[in-house]
């Protein structure tokens, strides 16, 4: 009977190792959901190197001006699906959308490191030309923008459908791993929030069914109450946000309107 037990222990022991171990290796396939490359027409196509990458970048609007935006989206979002809706949103900004490494025609492989990586690349390509730069972070795309944020001097940040960290989302979703030794990718956003001075616009989904609301508000929560502003999407779920008018709204007037403290 103890033996049997003891080998009983032995085989869960082993499929959890296992399960373990295959959570570990095919994480990243789970996280990133590289879209295909697209053509749009009568759309600028800028191409930049990065850490040994090229990079497909979207521009609304003429380079060079007072004002221009950085859009990172989501983990399976073809940025270029904004484009209509940004023309119309942010007429007086030049707007770049950052196709990830391994996304939309961008070469590599997607990774934490990779992309922050990307993101400097992309502001320091364009600081020269801008007398501000706004960033916008969808999602996955929040986080890289948090990071973006921590380290350069940006004019406005604004945060769609955002979570603290990933580690946290992760957690819930697997609760009997060890997620924190398990992932690589960790996009802990609520760590660099005190290294950010702009002005921020966090956006929340009511019905988000991908990110729990804790997550939302234990990010939206880390800010001074002074730098932060909170708008809740009523009826808005994780992917269907951008469909609702009061999310255009609060995006035109943030960044048309507050100022930079």
């Amino acid at each position: 009977m103890r033996q049997a037990v003891v080998t009983i222990i032995a085989i869960v022991g082993l499929i959890y190792a296992g399960c373990c171990v295959l959570l570990y290796a095919s994480q990243r396939s789970v996280m990133y959901y590289p879209t295909p490359e697209v053509h749009v027409p009568d759309v600028a196509e800028l191409r930049l190197e990065s850490d040994g990458e090229t990079l497909k970048i979207w521009r609304l609007g003429n380079a060079g001006g007072p004002n221009a935006i950085i859009y990172f989206g989501g983990n399976a979002e073809d940025v270029s699906g904004n484009i209509p809706d940004f023309r119309n949103i942010f007429p007086e900004h030049a707007v770049y959308l950052v196709n990830y490494r391994g996304y939309g025609g961008s070469t590599g492989s997607p990774s934490e490191a990779g992309l922050y990586k990307d993101a400097l690349a992309v502001f320091d390509e364009i600081r020269a030309q801008y007398a501000n730069i706004s960033v916008i972070g969808r999602s996955l795309g929040s986080a890289v923008a948090s990071y973006l944020a921590s380290v350069k001097d940006i004019d406005k940040l604004v945060l769609v459908t955002p979570f603290d960290s990933i580690e946290n989302v992760a957690k819930k979703a697997f609760p009997v791993f060890p997620v924190s030794l398990l992932l690589k990718d960790k996009f802990d956003s609520v760590g660099h929030v005190a290294e950010i001075d702009a002005p921020v616009l966090v956006v929340i989904a009511e019905d988000d069914e991908i990110i729990p609301r804790r997550r939302s508000d234990a990010l939206a929560g880390a800010f001074p109450e002074s730098q932060v502003i909170i708008e809740v999407i009523p009826g808005a779920g994780h992917n269907t946000i951008g469909m609702f008018p009061r999310y255009s709204n609060v995006l035109s007037v943030f960044l048309a309107t507050h100022p930079r403290q």
